[in-house]
C-alpha cells in the first residue's frame, strides 16, 4: 500500500473551508488511494492554526481517530537528526513540524510528501 506522508499545511487547508487550498486538497485526497502518515508535532501545528473553532479542532481530531491519518512517534534518538537537519536546512524556513516529517520520511523510507509549502521541494533525504 502506497504511504505519503502529509504536512500541516496540507491538513490545516484541509479543515480550514476559508484556505486558497481547501478545494484542492479535499478533491486530492478523495482520489488518493493509499495511507497518511505525519507526526505528533504536525499534530500540534494544526490544532494551533485551528484554534479558530473548537469545533473544527475536534473534527480534525475525530479525523485522525477514524483513521484519516497516521500519527508516528518521534523518539528521542530522533532529536539528534531533527537537530542535524535544522542545522542543515537553516537557510531555509523549517520548524519543528517540517523537521519531523524530513526525519520521519528517512526513518521509514517514504519519499512522497503532500505538501502546499514549496521548501520541501529542496530537501533531499
Amino acid at each position: 500500500m502506497r504511504n505519503t506522508l502529509i504536512d500541516a499545511g496540507s491538513i490545516i487547508a484541509l479543515f480550514n473551508k476559508n484556505d486558497k487550498y481547501h478545494n484542492k486538497i479535499k478533491k486530492f485526497l478523495k482520489k488518493y488511494d493509499g495511507k497518511l502518515t505525519s507526526t505528533w508535532a504536525v499534530v500540534t501545528e494544526v490544532s494551533h492554526m485551528l484554534d479558530f473553532n473548537v469545533q473544527t479542532q475536534i473534527d480534525f481530531l475525530t479525523w485522525i481517530q477514524l483513521g484519516g491519518v497516521d500519527i508516528e512517534a518521534i523518539e528521542n534518538e530522533d532529536i539528534g537528526k531533527i537537530i542535524e537537519r535544522s542545522m542543515k536546512y537553516s537557510d531555509l524556513p523549517m520548524d519543528l513540524a517540517d523537521a519531523s516529517l524530513v526525519v520521519l520520511s528517512e526513518k521509514l523510507k517514504i519519499k512522497e510528501i503532500i505538501t502546499i509549502d514549496d521548501d520541501f521541494v529542496s530537501f533531499s533525504v
